[in-house]
């Protein structure tokens, strides 16, 4: 599969048509006809009509699955905002590439395509093949002091993502996975979970990567610090873009545009967990109708990514009590979807079995 064109660095499609109604009262229909007690399936149901409504007349097409990590870094690190130093972000980026990481257990096991991309990470991979390179810069400024991205960076991880999400669509995949990988990230998806929905920054801003009680305080008041300075009383209403611009990473705005392009191309779209939720967040914020092309993979730990489901109105098929990130808990969901599609394509019917209904 090839990457290597680049979109024009203003494109956003921000005119989507949403999801088929009509496919979904179709495929709600057709569960009704299944040799099954009506509604016994529950939420697979629900994921199966969601599903039908994104492909349509293709939703009898194998279920080709990606997973896109996209990995930056971010300049709000050097506030002490993580447990971890920034050179994780490069570090794990290798081991993505090495095969030793949970998201590479999880692809490998669930057969799904799994590509990383380096946004943004402050680290040189030199040509390392395995890797997508589509590095905007190295990480982006510290957004406690000043906007986290230029219009043309922002412009350009945005272009990133979508370009990514037209050759999937192109290489025939119909169902992806968004994770990311980026130390200090939390922090930024904490500052636009308060932006866009006007959260708290006590509300929104978890423990990231396992902080302890002092650290976890200065974080919530860094995060306060920063909403504070991007967005006042009177910026309240700040458009997504500006939203993403102000405080938002290399790796979320790629993931936008990507979510973008992808529900464009009528993709089914996982989202993982807080980061990749924000993402989607801001995405429906620029185009309302791709909230019917998501799923919420899981729901993590953190207390901002409950918020953003819950304003998102997404209810995830998995509740692990994970807090990792990298796309996993989206891939893990995968099966699951998987598994509501191929019941409803493959049970037989009250009728092609010879199966009486219920009498009432």
């Amino acid at each position: 599969m090839s990457f290597q064109r680049t979109r024009p660095v203003a494109y956003i499609p921000c005119t989507i048509e949403p999801p088929s109604e009509v496919w979904r009262q179709r495929a709600r229909a057709h569960l009704d006809t299944l040799t099954k007690p009506l509604g016994s399936l529950g939420r697979l149901e629900d994921i199966a009509a969601q599903i039908v409504s994104i492909r349509r007349e293709r939703f009898t097409e194998k279920v080709n699955k990606g997973a896109y990590v996209f990995a930056a870094d971010h300049g709000i690190t050097a506030e002490g905002v993580s447990a971890y130093p920034r050179e994780v972000t490069h570090q794990m980026v290798l081991n993505f590439l090495a095969q030793g990481a949970a998201i590479n257990v999880l692809a490998r096991l669930h057969d799904v395509e799994l590509r990383v991309v380096d946004v943004g990470v402050d680290a040189d991979f030199h040509n390392l093949s395995s890797l997508l390179h589509h590095k905007v810069s190295k990480g982006t400024q510290n957004m406690l002091h000043e906007a986290a991205m230029t219009d043309e960076q922002l412009a350009q991880a945005l272009a990133v993502g979508a370009a990514i999400a037209d050759d999937a669509s192109a290489a025939g995949q119909t169902m992806i996975a968004i994770g990311e990988m980026g130390i200090g990230n939390t922090t930024s998806a904490s500052a636009i979970t308060c932006a866009l929905i006007g959260a708290t920054a006590t509300q929104a801003t978890g423990h990231g990567t396992g902080m302890g009680v002092e650290a976890h305080a200065r974080k919530v008041s860094i995060v306060q610090a920063i909403v504070s300075k991007h967005f006042t009383a009177s910026s309240a209403n700040s458009s997504a873009l500006e939203i993403l611009r102000c405080v938002g990473g290399l790796e979320i705005a790629a993931m936008v545009g990507m979510i973008l392009t992808a529900a464009n191309h009528q993709l089914v779209i996982v989202a993982d967990g807080f980061i990749s939720t924000a993402a989607a967040a801001l995405a429906v914020a620029i185009a309302p109708t791709v909230q019917g092309y998501l799923i919420a993979g899981h729901q993590s730990e953190e207390p901002g990514h409950k918020l953003l489901l819950d304003h998102l109105n997404l209810v995830p098929v998995l509740m692990l009590n994970m807090r990792l990130g990298e796309g996993t808990g989206a891939v893990l969901a995968m099966p699951i979807l998987e598994s509501a599609i191929a019941l409803y394509t493959q049970m037989a019917t009250f009728t092609s079995a010879g199966v009486s209904g219920a009498s009432r």
